[in-house]
This record gives structure tokens, C-alpha cells and sequence, in this order.
């Protein structure tokens, strides 16, 4: 009997080995991130469960459209470091404008049908410089984003990830564009 339990606790050691290397390597490329407030409705809404993709930013650029997570210097109510979501708006070397409540990239009024509302708050106008984005929530009256200075341009290396899928709630769950 001894003998057979060495070969079940070695079985089992091999599983659990076997799921903690899975779950090291997965987050590697993945990391789940929890919606917190209102600022990318109708888009997404408050504790929308999401999946980014880690390595997205690792071998590409971010694009114009693109739903990113990133690190800020803002704290939480709990101390920690606040994580915000948002839309990129331009990258480096975009000409921003932001006018009338419209935005301009480049000199053209973007389409943005994903926004909540016609209202976009703001007097920008500026070039974006190498290694920053400019990025937008999509509920414009209530999101705190680059056009304010708590947040202002975010450099690339704050970038954690692109949305990649909604896994929550269940009935909107797949990509997010």
C-alpha cells in the first residue's frame, strides 16, 4: 500500500506542477481586468469582466480605435494604483484637435459612433510626441482621460494590454470593438 501512495502523491505533485507552469505562462499573455465606473458606456459598462492581451503592444503599435488598460498615478480608495480603460485617439505624431466638441485627427473630424452622446468637453490641440497616445473614454462627459491633466498623454510602457474579450456578463461575452 505505501508504494501505491508514492506513486499517487507523484502523480499528483506532477499535476499540480503541470497547472502552475499553465498558469505562468498564461498570464504572461493575458490578465483579466474588472470595469470600474461609467467612463467607457455604452461600450462597457461598470463590472464588465475583461480579458487584455499582454503581448499585443510587445510586438505591434497601438492603433487608432483600440481599447487599451493601462498604469496612472492615481490611487484607488484602497491605496493601490488605479488601472483605467479607454480608447486610443491618436498616437505619436497625430495632430489632436479637439474643438466645438468634435475631434479632429490630422486635420479630419473623426467618426466615433462607439461614443455615449454628441458632447466631447475640451480645447486641445497638440502633436502627439514619440513614445505617447492620446486616449478617450467613450462616455466623454465621464471619463477622466488625456484631455485632463491628472492623466494627460500615457506612455507606451504604461500600456499593460488591448481588450481582447468581455467574458462578463455572460450574454455580451466575445471581442469589443
Amino acid at each position: 500500500m505505501g508504494e501505491q501512495l508514492k506513486k499517487e502523491a507523484v502523480e499528483w505533485i506532477k499535476v499540480i506542477a503541470t497547472a502552475l507552469v499553465f498558469a505562468f505562462i498564461i498570464t504572461q499573455f493575458i490578465r483579466p481586468t474588472l470595469v470600474r465606473g461609467e467612463s467607457m458606456y455604452p461600450t462597457l459598462e461598470e463590472d464588465n469582466y475583461l480579458i487584455i492581451n499582454r503581448i499585443s503592444y510587445k510586438v505591434g503599435e497601438p492603433k487608432l480605435g483600440d481599447i487599451i488598460v493601462f498604469s496612472t498615478d492615481l490611487t484607488q480608495e484602497d491605496g493601490r494604483k488605479k488601472d483605467l480603460v479607454k480608447r486610443v485617439i491618436g498616437v505619436a505624431k497625430d495632430h489632436i484637435k479637439i474643438e466645438d466638441s468634435k475631434v479632429y485627427l490630422n486635420g479630419k473630424q473623426i467618426q466615433e459612433p462607439y461614443i455615449h452622446g454628441k458632447y466631447t468637453d475640451g480645447n486641445i490641440d497638440m502633436t502627439i510626441p514619440e513614445g505617447k497616445i492620446f486616449a478617450m473614454g467613450d462616455n466623454r462627459e465621464n471619463s477622466l482621460d488625456s484631455r485632463y491633466e491628472e492623466v494627460g498623454l500615457i506612455d507606451k510602457k504604461d500600456i499593460m494590454g488591448k481588450v481582447a474579450i468581455r467574458l462578463f456578463p455572460f450574454n455580451k461575452i466575445g471581442t469589443v470593438k
